[in-house]
């Protein structure tokens, strides 16, 4: 009966996890059953598993609502603007035959119906301004402008005068800028853009003087008008061009000096004497 009882006992020991203890080594007799926690079991310093390991739930979603609208492209020029961007900007719509003048280097009326138009065939929003996805597209349809591409109709800045320009009344023209000084005594009254004759018919190089005036010349030779007319070599003149005018730097005289500015020319014309030295360089 004893003996029974003990080994049931230890039956239930063992499947409760627990153990009967045996005196410690003074003979003090132990707690006779020690219970073994499962490692499962949380303790009260460590939260239970998973406490730190999953987040944490957040603010309420807001899915159902729209998001923000896309910051509209940076505008990169705009009515009014003026400068060398504003040139290429132009020059590239006409290569496109979005634009027929110029290229002005100012950013005015025609500038603007010319953007809008290209923005409206390509699906953009008509604004007429320059943005950033504006140019881009432009970019891919058209090549990089050369420089007299960017001053087809003239504008271009003049170089340093020949050091033969620095003294007297002197028609200071320069090839490489194409542009003519009306210089006196040093000084630069007024500058224009010029052009010059084919590689067939050049402008001669040189100083000369002018010899004659002819307001209203008309050539004998290729019975063309020649306006404001200052005759410097042979039958080569500084004068108006309404060619020039029409078609910039597309087209060439016959030899001749040509200005399109007939206003400019005009007020030069009233200015130079029979005498005046003529330098034309490179």
């Amino acid at each position: 009966m004893g003996r029974a009882f003990v080994a049931g006992l230890a039956v239930v020991a063992a499947l409760t996890g627990c153990t009967v203890q045996a005196p410690d080594s003074e003979g003090k007799r132990r707690s006779p059953v020690h219970i073994e926690l499962p490692d499962a079991t949380p303790s009260p310093d460590r939260p239970p598993a998973g406490d730190g390991d999953e987040p944490k739930p957040g603010p309420p979603s807001h899915d159902d609502k729209p998001g923000a609208a896309p910051a509209p492209p940076r505008v990169l020029w705009s009515r009014g603007d003026t400068g060398r961007d504003v040139r290429e900007l132009q020059a590239r719509l006409r290569q496109v035959a979005w634009l027929f003048d110029g290229p002005t280097g100012t950013y005015d009326e025609p500038t603007e119906r010319a953007v809008s138009g290209f923005q409206g065939k390509r699906g953009l929003p008509r604004t007429g301004k320059t943005d950033a996805v504006t140019w881009q597209r432009l970019l891919r349809m058209t090549r990089e402008p050369g420089r007299w591409d960017l001053y087809l109709m003239g504008g271009q800045p003049a170089e340093p005068p020949d050091a033969r320009c620095r003294t007297g009344r002197v028609l200071c023209i320069d090839k490489t800028s194409r542009t003519l000084r009306w210089m006196v005594d040093g000084r630069t009254v007024s500058t224009m853009a010029v052009r010059f004759g084919s590689q067939y018919t050049p402008t001669r190089e040189g100083v000369f003087s002018v010899y004659w005036k002819s307001r209203d010349h008309v050539s004998t030779l290729y019975d063309s008008p020649m306006p404001y007319a200052m005759f410097f070599s042979g039958g080569q003149a500084v004068h108006f061009s309404a060619d020039f005018a029409a078609r910039g730097y597309a087209g060439a005289s016959h030899g001749c000096v040509n200005v399109r500015d007939e206003a400019a020319i005009a007020e030069l014309y009233a200015q130079v004497r029979n005498g005046d030295k003529v330098v034309v360089s490179w």
